[in-house]
């Protein structure tokens, strides 16, 4: 069964398409045969900025971590054979200084129906029942809905098509590794006694991980990697501006 074909859901998504494909229309003017491409950069902004509360409750989940760590592995070297213990006092840890060990995790789940919705739009070639017109639009003569690897299976893959995924996927490379640099994990422990960036082998696959939407940019419709490369973009520097709000504590 297509969970989006539910009519409350295939009408949100219809509703969805109809703003996009009026987006399109107000910047052909400016943007001309890229009015498309630039309404889904636009509407990209639109949902970012709709979960910065989001992107604020997490970076004070974060701080907190950071500021409770020093007590939780004081916590697991004093009962470190006794785990009921540990789980006992960790969460009257957690109780004293007012903080939850599950801070962070509610506003990521509050912005799946909305990011599940954007992909959607991006990825399926019909909305409520019509025609995507959207996936037919163009980027510098790339339909929005071909993707890389679909072009080179099908042996279409033109010079614009290389041309406009190289741009996409180096901005997503150049990010991801940024990110990386900026928000490499601890290896000495300072992530928490349990947390799971705990060590040098985790913390070179996390940063690994980061490089995983370009690959997965290789896959998706052009539209749904434009997505991709203005969302991670967002995301890198939203994390910078709010972590200087929100210092990680120093050990």
């Amino acid at each position: 069964m297509d969970l989006y074909a539910f009519p409350p859901i295939a009408a949100i998504l219809d509703a969805a398409y109809s703003l996009l494909m009026g987006l399109s229309a107000l910047l052909e003017p400016l943007a001309g045969s890229a009015a498309a491409a630039a309404s889904v950069i636009l509407v990209t902004l639109l949902v970012r900025a709709a979960l910065m509360p989001a992107g604020v409750a997490q970076a004070k989940a974060e701080q907190m971590r950071s500021r409770l760590a020093p007590k939780l592995r004081e916590l697991q070297r004093r009962h470190k054979g006794d785990r009921e213990r540990l789980q006992r006092e960790t969460m009257k840890l957690y109780a004293d200084e007012k903080a939850s060990p599950f801070a962070g995790c509610l506003p990521m789940l509050a912005q799946a129906p909305v990011v599940a919705i954007v992909y959607a739009l991006f990825l399926h070639t019909a909305i409520a029942g019509h025609a995507n017109a959207l996936l037919a639009e163009q980027l510098f003569g790339v339909p929005l809905g071909t993707s890389l690897v679909g072009a080179v299976a099908a042996g279409g893959a033109t010079a614009s098509t290389w041309g406009v995924f190289a741009g996409v996927l180096a901005l997503i490379v150049v990010v991801a590794e940024l990110t990386r640099r900026a928000f490499r994990p601890s290896v000495d422990g300072s992530a928490g006694p349990d947390s799971p960036l705990a060590g040098a082998g985790m913390a070179r696959v996390a940063g690994l991980l980061q490089f995983t939407t370009a690959v997965f940019a290789l896959f998706v419709p052009l539209a749904a990697a434009l997505y991709l490369a203005v969302t991670v973009t967002w995301t890198l520097v939203q994390r910078l501006v709010l972590r200087r709000f929100y210092p990680l504590a120093t050990t």
